[in-house]
C-alpha cells in the first residue's frame, strides 16, 4: 500500500492528532460549547496574525473569505489597484470584473513580486484609487511580495491595504497591526494544517469604516452579518463545527510551538530545498522565492507530467505542477505546516530517483547532501 505524502501547497499534510480532534461526536453548533471553541480560535488567530482585530471564520475556502473582504472594501465609487503576477492575483482581478467593480489592472510577469516603489508609482498615477490588493505569497509561482513595505505605502496614500495571505499567514512573517495591513485572509488547508473548508479574514478599523459605508452585493459573504454574530461568539450561518474544533487544536499547537519557531523552521526547509535544487543543476523558478513553497523549473528532456506521476506512483510524493502558461514548466514543493526535514529530504531523494529514471544527469546524492548540509548548519 502506497503512503501518500502531500507536498502540494494546499492542501498540506494533516496530522493524525488533528484528524482525531475532528472525529469527535458531532454536537450542535448553537451551543455554549461551540461558542467557547470559536472564541478560543479567535484569540489564537490574533496571536498568529499579530493583531488586536477579531479574525472571522467563514465556512468556505480562502477564496470565499477574500471575496467577502473585496465586496465589502472595494466600492463602486472608488478604484481598486489589483496587482497580479500569477493565478491567484488574477483570481482577485476576475472577482472585481465579475462584480463590475472599478479597478486598475497592474500585471507583471509570472515569478516576479511587487515592490513598494512600484505600488507607490501606480497610486501617484491614479489618484482615485481607494484600495490595493496583492498576494503576499503567490502560490502559483512561489513568489513573495514586500507586504510590510506595500502596507506602508498604502498608509501614506490613505488607501486600504488588502493582502491575500493564504500561503503566508502562519508560514512567513506577517504582522498585521505593526505593518498597518487592513485586510488579511488565509485558509485552513495551508499553514493552519487542516483540510480545506474554512476561510479566515481579519479587518482593521479602517476596513470596517469602508464596509459600514455601503451595502456590499453579498448575502452569505456579508461581513456585517459575521461581525454581528461574533458579538456573541457565533456565526450567522451553519458553520463546519468539526473543522472549527480542528482549528482550535492546530492553533493551540502553533501557540505551544511558538510562531517564531514555526517561521524559522519553514525558512530553513525552504533554504535547504533551494540548495538541493541548485546542487542537482536545476533552477528555482521565482525571481523572489517565498519560503512557504518552492517552484522548481522542469529541465530540458524531462517530461513534467511523467515526473510528477512517478513521484506519486513510485514514492508517494504528491507535488503540484504549474498553472496558466507555466503549466508543464515547473513543479512546486510545500514547506508549510505539518512537514519537517525528514519528510522533505525524502522528497528530495524521490526527486533524484525519478529524474534519474528519465535520464537526467547529475551526481547521485547531490541534492540530499546539499539539503542535509543546510539543515545541519555545515
Amino acid at each position: 500500500m502506497q503512503k501518500i505524502r502531500l507536498f502540494t501547497p494546499g492542501p498540506t499534510m494533516v496530522s493524525p492528532e488533528a484528524m482525531l480532534a475532528m472525529a469527535q461526536p458531532l454536537d450542535h453548533h448553537r451551543t455554549s460549547g461551540f461558542r467557547d471553541t470559536l472564541k478560543d480560535c479567535v484569540e489564537l488567530l490574533r496571536y498568529v496574525y499579530r493583531t488586536e482585530a477579531t479574525p472571522m471564520v467563514v465556512t468556505g475556502s480562502g477564496t470565499a473569505a477574500m471575496e467577502a473582504a473585496m465586496l465589502g472594501c472595494c466600492k463602486p465609487d472608488g478604484k481598486t489597484l489589483v496587482c497580479h503576477a500569477g493565478k491567484f492575483g488574477e483570481r482577485w482581478r476576475d472577482i472585481l470584473v465579475r462584480f463590475n467593480l472599478p479597478h486598475v489592472d497592474y500585471e507583471k510577469e509570472y515569478g516576479q513580486g511587487f515592490s513598494p516603489d512600484e505600488v507607490a508609482a501606480k497610486l501617484k498615477e491614479h489618484g482615485d484609487i481607494t484600495a490595493v490588493i496583492f498576494v503576499h505569497s503567490e502560490t502559483s509561482t512561489a513568489t513573495v511580495s514586500d507586504a510590510q513595505g506595500i502596507a506602508k505605502v498604502c498608509r501614506d496614500h490613505n488607501v486600504l491595504c488588502m493582502v491575500d495571505g493564504i500561503t503566508s499567514i502562519g508560514a512567513i512573517p506577517f504582522k498585521m497591526d505593526e505593518w498597518g495591513i487592513d485586510v488579511g485572509v488565509t485558509g485552513s488547508q495551508k499553514a493552519m494544517m487542516l483540510p480545506p473548508g474554512l476561510g479566515i479574514v481579519a479587518l482593521s478599523d479602517r476596513a470596517w469604516e469602508t464596509i459600514d459605508s455601503h451595502q456590499a452585493p453579498a448575502y452569505y459573504n456579508d461581513l456585517k452579518m459575521y461581525r454581528k454574530s461574533m458579538d456573541k461568539w457565533d456565526t450567522p450561518y451553519t458553520p463546519n463545527n468539526q473543522m472549527v474544533s480542528g482549528l482550535k487544536f492546530t492553533l493551540t499547537q502553533i501557540k505551544e510551538t511558538g510562531i517564531d519557531n514555526i517561521l524559522a523552521n519553514t525558512a530553513l526547509l525552504a533554504k535547504a530545498t533551494r540548495a538541493a535544487v541548485e546542487a542537482l543543476g536545476l533552477k528555482v523558478f521565482s525571481d523572489a522565492p517565498v519560503d512557504s513553497v518552492t517552484a522548481v523549473c522542469v529541465p530540458d528532456g524531462v517530461d513534467e507530467a511523467q515526473w510528477r506521476k512517478d513521484l506519486r506512483g513510485m514514492y508517494g510524493i504528491h507535488c503540484a505542477g504549474g498553472q496558466g502558461h507555466i503549466k508543464g514548466k515547473i513543479i512546486r514543493l510545500n514547506h508549510m505546516g505539518y512537514v519537517d526535514a525528514v519528510d522533505t529530504v525524502g522528497a528530495i531523494a524521490a526527486l533524484e530517483w525519478t529524474l534519474a529514471k528519465q535520464g537526467y544527469k547529475f551526481e547521485a546524492g547531490a541534492g540530499t547532501g546539499a539539503f542535509g548540509k543546510v539543515i545541519q548548519g555545515t
